[in-house]
C-alpha cells in the first residue's frame, strides 16, 4: 500500500508540472529568440501568437500579435499550434482524471479497482499528452536551427537570426514529463491490479458470510413450524 501510494503522489507531481509547462509553452512568446543579443539594444521574441520585443535597458517591452488564426501562417506555425494545444487538452484532462483516481480523495471510496482504472486512464491520456507536445516543440526547434544554419551557410544574413527560446524549452520538458508520469501510472499502477482485485474479492466473500451466517442465525431462533411455514409461502409466491 506504502509503495502505491508513493508511485500515485509521484506520478501526480509529475503531471501537475508537466501539464502547467505545456500550458505555459503554448502561450508564452520565447519559441524563437534572437541569436545576436550582444550585439543588439532589444531582445526579440517570437511565440505562436505573437512577437515581442524587449528593450535591454530601461525593460519595456512591446508585443505584436500575428494577424488572425485564418490568414496564412507558415506550416510550422499553424501545425506547432495544434499540437501543443492538443498536448494541453489531454494532460489537464488526465491530471483532472489522476485526482480523482487517488486513494487519498473521498471518490469511490469502496471502489480500489475502479479508482485503478481512472489512473491508468490518466496514464493513457498522459503518454498521449507528450506525443503531440514533443513533436510539436522539436520539430518547431529543428526547423529554426535548419533554417539559420542554412542561412550562416550560404552567408545570408537577413539583420536578425534567431534561436530556439525558453518557451521551446520548456514544451519539452513538459512533454517528457508527461511521458514519464504517463509511464509510471500505467506500467506500475498496472502491477497494484491484482492486489485490488483479490482485496475486492475478500471483502465481498467476508459480507456473504456473514450474511449467510445472519441467515442461519436467525432460521435457527425461529419454531419449525414457522420456519417450514415461510417456506412454504417462499415456494408459492416463486410460483
Amino acid at each position: 500500500a506504502g509503495m502505491k501510494f508513493l508511485l500515485q503522489y509521484v506520478g501526480f507531481f509529475l503531471a501537475f508540472f508537466s501539464a502547467v509547462f505545456l500550458i505555459i509553452s503554448t502561450w508564452t512568446d520565447c519559441w524563437m529568440v534572437n541569436a545576436d543579443d550582444s550585439l543588439e539594444v532589444s531582445t526579440k521574441c517570437r511565440g505562436l501568437w505573437w512577437e515581442c520585443v524587449t528593450n535591454v535597458f530601461d525593460g519595456i517591452q512591446t508585443c505584436d500579435e500575428y494577424d488572425s488564426i485564418y490568414a496564412e501562417h507558415s506550416v510550422k506555425l499553424v501545425l506547432t499550434r495544434a499540437m501543443m494545444i492538443t498536448a494541453d487538452i489531454l494532460s489537464g484532462l488526465g491530471f483532472l482524471f489522476l485526482v480523482l483516481g487517488l486513494d487519498c480523495v473521498k471518490f469511490l471510496p469502496d471502489e480500489p479497482l475502479i479508482k485503478l482504472r481512472i489512473c491508468l486512464v490518466s496514464g493513457v491520456m498522459l503518454l498521449l499528452a507528450g506525443l503531440p507536445g514533443i513533436t510539436g516543440s522539436v520539430w518547431y526547434a529543428v526547423d529554426v536551427y535548419v533554417e539559420r544554419s542554412s542561412l550562416l551557410f550560404h552567408n545570408v544574413f537577413l539583420g536578425i537570426q534567431y534561436k530556439f527560446g525558453w518557451s521551446c524549452w520548456l514544451g519539452m520538458a513538459g512533454s517528457l514529463g508527461c511521458f514519464l508520469s504517463g509511464s509510471l501510472l500505467t506500467c506500475c499502477m498496472y502491477l497494484f491490479r491484482e492486489t485490488s482485485s483479490g482485496r475486492l474479492h475478500s471483502a465481498y466473500s467476508l459480507r456473504k458470510g456473514y450474511s449467510s451466517a445472519a441467515t442461519v442465525l436467525t432460521n435457527a431462533h425461529l419454531p419449525p413450524s414457522q420456519t417450514a411455514t415461510s417456506k412454504m409461502y417462499a415456494v408459492d409466491t416463486r410460483v
